[in-house]
């Protein structure tokens, strides 16, 4: 069987948080496609039943015939599956509101937790030649955000720059400390970045301060600003990259994008 963790093999990265509108999906999206448009073969898994991943993405619904509900509870070929996304060097398995009820279905299955974790490690997934995955989590620590963290390597934690933001992280370092109990021991914090940033308010500044003082060289130094293009880039289902590539909402994601290559090389260094 392939093995997703082996020198060279794709590294799997999962976008979480549970609380809504902190910019998990934009930050998907948008560090997905700067690392392929540095180079990298990349795949997002769209795990969240609003299939905004998928949308963002260029992948209109009637398109979507196959999607990470049937990657988790169909036997479907993954060729099938994998949908090639308006950007080259980029590609998603696309997910519909189907897996809403996916929660309840894996309920029955004794491998419910690591399904996801099988279905990337199948050895067709080798003929891809990734260089890293991303999964779009739900917003919500349910079975299906336990399946993404047992199948990744590291959880990258978008936070939004806003009052009580480090408050809401607790709940999911608890959920990150569970699963390294109970599933992937070696499940790590790839980082947190700090979202829908603004320079000029002190709310961001001190949200900043308080996250740096707090979690250290976890907090990326890239900071994702509060910006126009990355809002409406998504309903033009392109990434900001593509709808406005000098924007400084680009910029910043190709900063991240820069940060996680650089970090990764250092660990297989």
């Amino acid at each position: 069987m392939s093995d997703l963790s082996r020198p060279g093999g794709p590294k799997i990265i999962a976008v979480a948080n549970q609380k809504g509108g902190v910019g998990k999906t934009t930050t998907a999206i948008n560090l997905a496609a700067a690392l392929a448009e540095a180079g990298s073969r990349v795949l997002v898994v769209d795990l969240d039943p609003q299939g905004n991943a998928s949308t963002g993405l260029g992948i209109e619904v009637e398109d979507r015939q196959f999607t990470t509900y049937d990657l988790l509870l169909e036997d479907v070929d993954l060729k099938a599956v994998i949908l090639q996304s308006v950007t080259p060097g980029l590609m998603i398995i696309p997910a519909t509101v189907d897996l809403s009820s996916a929660d309840l279905e894996l309920m029955s299955n004794e491998k419910r937790s690591f399904l996801l974790h099988d279905a990337l490690r199948q050895p067709q997934m080798d003929s891809f030649a990734l260089d890293y995955i991303l999964i779009d989590c739900p917003p919500s620590l349910n079975l299906l955000t336990v399946n993404a963290m047992i199948a990744a390597h590291s959880v990258l934690v978008p936070l939004q720059s806003e009052f009580f933001a480090l408050e809401g992280l607790s709940q999911l370092m608890l959920t990150i400390r569970e699963v390294r109990q109970t599933g992937n021991k070696d499940l790590r914090i790839e980082g947190i970045v700090l979202t829908m940033y603004d320079q000029r308010n002190n709310l961001s500044l001190q949200v900043e301060q308080d996250a740096r003082d707090n979690l250290g060289e976890l907090v990326f130094q890239t900071r994702i600003p509060r910006n126009v293009r990355v809002s409406e880039a998504p309903s033009f289902a392109m990434p900001v990259l593509t709808y406005d590539t000098a924007s400084k909402g680009a910029q910043a994601y190709r900063a991240l994008a820069r940060e996680v290559i650089q970090k990764n090389r250092l660990q297989v260094a």
